[in-house]
């Protein structure tokens, strides 16, 4: 039997930020098409400027669908929602417009992911605050896709070249991220991690769980989450035949992982993890004033269906100049085809 490449969804994300631009500059590669059938799911007349403003030589075919898709080099397959009156956007602007359009956006990929339509889902870059103004008063993302997957045991990780990171906790406040971390959950991430790296083909992860404390507490001197919750946690890891070793103090565990001592890090909370992704992902030019490059991806673990995305925000500043980079978006699309390819099939009208 012929294996078809897998379709992979893509919302467009807020219409006044770089997600319809990197869109359009990532499909113009046409390697992209020899690794999957990719289609945006947004507003088609959005994607048509963008289009202009990329400067890319492509065309956009607006579908109501995915079967309707074409899935040919050269034309953008968009699910049209129809939801941006292009004549009032903005770019760089906040407004309840682009928050409604994006979550529209990300809702729409969700159902076309749960029926099977695509098999797996890549987010752009939405906007915390236009998405509050629309009356949708999520924190991300991630909430986004717990609440219409109805999965209860989620975790964010990043990834950049061989540096992998799973959260405890990600969008609380720094009082509520060191209240979150208990034995229950850092297991449940732990095994989360396990799990994924697993499926990435690494037969036997090895796990490193960074404490929370300076110094992972020095056995109790500067807190005691690491004796309390961290390390019965891991020992129960560990008794299920998982390799995983800590508390490891913060200030190193990372430098381990990109020496290649762990195959993934878990993370107490959202900057212990996010931090130093970005400092190896991100390179600020201070001579050009601008980002030489912006690299990883954001992958949510343990829905029932792939969520891949950017892992950067809406870069206001640089929507609509043309002169933002798809790199990120064309690594979380690579991570998507990957994790697709393991259970996609043949679909009978392709």
């Amino acid at each position: 039997m012929v294996i078809s490449l897998p379709i992979i969804g893509i919302s467009m994300g807020d219409p006044a930020g770089i997600g319809p631009e990197i869109a359009s500059k990532a499909l113009a590669k046409s390697e992209m098409y020899a690794k999957c059938r990719p289609l945006v799911v947004g507003d088609a007349t959005v994607m048509e400027q963008a289009v202009q403003i990329a400067k890319v030589n492509l065309k956009i075919n607006s579908i109501n669908k995915p079967i309707e898709a074409k899935f040919k080099f050269g034309i953008i397959d968009v699910v049209d929602l129809a939801n941006v009156n292009i004549a009032e956007l903005k770019y760089g602007k906040v407004s309840a417009m682009g928050g409604k359009a994006a979550f529209e956006a990300v809702k729409k990929l969700i159902e076309l992911a749960l029926t099977g339509d695509v098999d797996a889902t890549v987010t752009g870059p939405i906007n915390k605050e236009a998405l509050n103004l629309a009356g949708y008063h999520y924190s991300g993302h991630t909430e986004i896709y717990a609440e219409f997957t109805k999965t209860k045991n989620y975790t964010m990780m990043l990834a950049e070249g061989k540096l992998r990171v799973v959260h405890v906790s990600t969008h609380v406040s720094l009082r509520q991220a060191c209240d979150c971390v208990k034995k229950e959950r850092v297991y449940t991430v732990i095994k989360l991690a396990n799990s994924t790296m697993r499926n990435f083909g690494i037969e036997k992860p090895r796990i490193g769980v960074a404490g929370l404390n300076p110094h992972a507490s020095d056995g109790g001197l500067f807190g005691c989450e690491e004796v309390d919750e961290i390390a019965p946690a891991i020992l129960k890891a560990r008794s299920e035949g998982i390799i995983v070793e800590g508390p490891v103090p913060p200030d190193t565990i990372f430098s381990k992982a990109l020496g290649g001592q762990y195959d993934i890090v878990v993370a107490m909370y959202h900057d212990q993890g996010h931090i130093p992704l970005k400092i190896v992902g991100f390179t600020w030019n201070d001579e050009a004033k601008c980002w030489n490059s912006v690299s990883g991806v954001n992958i949510t673990l343990g829905l029932p269906i792939i969520r891949t995305s950017v892992d950067h925000g809406t870069a206001f500043g640089k929507a609509g100049k043309g002169t933002a980079t798809e790199e990120s978006l064309i690594n979380a699309m690579d991570y998507a085809i990957k994790f697709a390819e393991k259970t996609v099939t043949n679909r009978a009208y392709i």
